[in-house]
């Protein structure tokens, strides 16, 4: 039997354990899922709405006890107040267009012949959530999923542990059939030999690529469709006409929030030579004003990275970079709390290039390199140079400049003068190593669905 442990990066302690569900019982609970659904799908549009409305209302009651669990798990500071903004707004949008992402495609409604095509539930919806947002990107499925007609199994990362668990509490308490959502606790063998027997309609992980690789392995063959958000280097680039205080601020935050640990966080800044030292000497000043420490303190603004090993792969980068010839800016004097372990510093480097892992691997943590470029066509294949692809960040006073070089760039969204922000109206997808498939909007509903068609010939009596 397999004991799963969630390490507290607060103090090395052990969080929380749970025993990991063997093959046989997972497969009960997945089966009891499948038998709920064909009814749960059956129910009036409405009606589903209105109960995962309820669910998340439900989970809202909780947040006290969440934040707190939230930063105890990974080390998310509790002033932030955990994820509920987030998993508001995109309930919210996404139980606003339901009926019109859902509604059939009528191609004909005449005397003679009916045509049209209709969304068909994939049955259960398999959920491998992250730790570092482990509400809202379990949310970005879990939601639309169940709106659609699905029922929804999940499987959370060992370093929140507890976020499935609540999750389910929180949906079952507000009404949600018992068992139609459910929470698993696996180890990579049986969710991978889970996968392979098509245990699932519709399989969306969202972590690393070696992750991804090993999903697409254990689906290989079974015809499972998979949405998989993996890594990324996201850019971003200040050109010479753009607000600097706001490029400053947006950057460093979307750099440096919950300690470098985002998805879309941003890894890497260039600069047009006209404002670069302008540009840098701002940002070591916004960096310098964080408070690195303890995530339970209400004064900490830069709380531990979420485990001692995801720590130690920023620093060997920063390390292996300066050896190369990158400038730390940051003080490790200002920083005291750096531990060598969980809790580390954030850095601001320059005299980077792409010869160095910083500038090309994904860090994931509060670590930025800065470059100064001539030109667009230099921020251009700079930007590229990357085997990822999420979003990329351009600054500018001009649309239809940052439009042109958008399309231009390999990536999933083009942010404008913003950075960091998942807006729910827009798919959220990647390209290259980043992955495949996409969240939210109606295309979400679409990728949670399959399309059924009807053609339908009357005959006359």
């Amino acid at each position: 039997m397999t004991t799963l442990r969630c390490i507290s990066p607060v103090d090395g302690s052990v969080y929380a354990e749970r025993q990991a569900h063997d093959p046989d019982a997972a497969r009960a609970i997945v089966a009891r899922a499948r038998a709920l659904q064909p009814e749960w799908a059956a129910r009036p549009l409405q009606d589903r709405i209105a109960l995962v409305r309820a669910g998340i209302a439900r989970l809202n009651e909780m947040k006290d006890e969440v934040v707190t669990e939230l930063a105890w798990m990974m080390g998310r500071p509790v002033r932030y107040g955990g994820e509920f903004g987030g998993v508001n707004e995109r309930t919210d949008y996404m139980a606003g267009i339901a009926a019109r992402a859902l509604a059939p495609i009528v191609i004909e409604d005449s005397p003679r012949f009916v045509r049209r095509i209709e969304r068909e539930p994939h049955g259960v919806v398999f959920v491998i959530a992250p730790w570092n947002y482990p509400y809202l990107t379990a949310i970005n499925t879990i939601v639309p999923a169940l709106i659609a007609g699905n029922a929804v199994v999940i499987k959370h990362a060992t370093q929140t542990l507890l976020v499935g668990e609540r999750l389910v509490r929180a949906f079952a308490e507000a009404g949600l059939p018992e068992g139609l959502f459910a929470n698993l606790f696996l180890d990579h063998a049986t969710t991978e030999a889970l996968i392979a027997e098509r245990a699932f309609g519709f399989v969306n992980f969202t972590g690393s690529v070696a992750g991804g690789r090993a999903i697409e392995r254990a689906a290989a063959g079974s015809f499972t469709p998979l949405g998989l958000e993996l890594g990324g280097k996201d850019p971003g680039y200040v050109m010479e006409d753009a607000d600097l205080d706001w490029a400053v601020d947006v950057l460093m935050d979307g750099a440096m929030y919950n300690s470098g640990q985002c998805c879309c966080g941003i890894e890497r800044i260039y600069v047009h030579r006209s404002l670069f030292d302008a540009f840098v000497e701002k940002a070591v000043a916004w960096v310098n004003g964080l408070k690195l420490g303890n995530p339970l303190d209400p004064e900490t603004t830069l709380g531990p990275m979420a485990n001692a090993r995801f720590a130690r792969t920023v620093r060997e980068q920063v390390a292996e970079a300066v050896a190369m010839g990158a400038r730390p800016l940051i003080d490790p004097a200002r920083f005291p709390q750096d531990d060598g372990g969980a809790y580390l510093m954030p850095q601001i480097l320059v005299d980077v290039d792409h010869r160095m892992r910083v500038m090309r691997e994904e860090s994931f943590g509060p670590v930025v390199g800065v470059m100064p470029v001539a030109d667009d066509e230099e921020a251009l294949a700079l930007m590229n140079d990357s085997p990822y692809g999420l979003t990329a960040s351009l600054w500018t006073a001009d649309a239809d400049r940052a439009a042109r070089l958008g399309r231009r760039i390999e990536t999933g969204t083009v942010f404008m003068n913003r950075a960091d922000y998942l807006d729910p109206a827009i798919c959220w997808t990647g390209c290259k190593d980043t992955g495949r498939g996409g969240a939210l909007s109606e295309i979400g509903y679409h990728n949670l669905t399959r399309p059924k068609s009807y053609h339908l010939r009357r005959m006359r009596g």
